[in-house]
């Protein structure tokens, strides 16, 4: 049982990016399922989830609007669209199902 996010880089402010987490073990939509964040010196922030019950997905404030939380269930794959990114954006993105972690990939908003 494990997830693995992918999709991670430097961009400059105003770009785009599509994370990816991968889970194996476990089928991906039976569970409400999110990704977290955690910037350097700062506490771990929610960005957002999505739920199993019904679809319905939830956002940071700080996110809102600017990014989108989806998944293929064919692939058993969770995504995170991020566009319009900020320098207050990066940090280590994880995806996160109950207690259960995976990796982290590093997102890097810079000039």
């Amino acid at each position: 049982v494990q997830l693995q996010a992918s999709g991670g880089g430097l961009v400059q402010p105003g770009s785009s990016l599509r994370l990816s987490c991968a889970a194996s073990g476990f089928t991906l939509d039976d569970y409400t399922i999110g990704w977290f964040r955690q910037a350097p010196g700062k506490e771990r922030e929610g960005v957002s989830c999505i739920s199993s019950s019904d679809g319905r997905s939830y956002y940071a404030d700080s996110v809102k609007g600017r990014f989108t939380i989806s998944r293929d269930n064919a692939k058993n794959t969770l995504y995170l669209q991020m566009n319009s990114l900020k320098p207050e954006d990066t940090a280590v993105y994880y995806c996160v199902q109950g207690t259960l972690r995976g990796p982290g990939t590093l997102v890097t908003v810079s000039s």
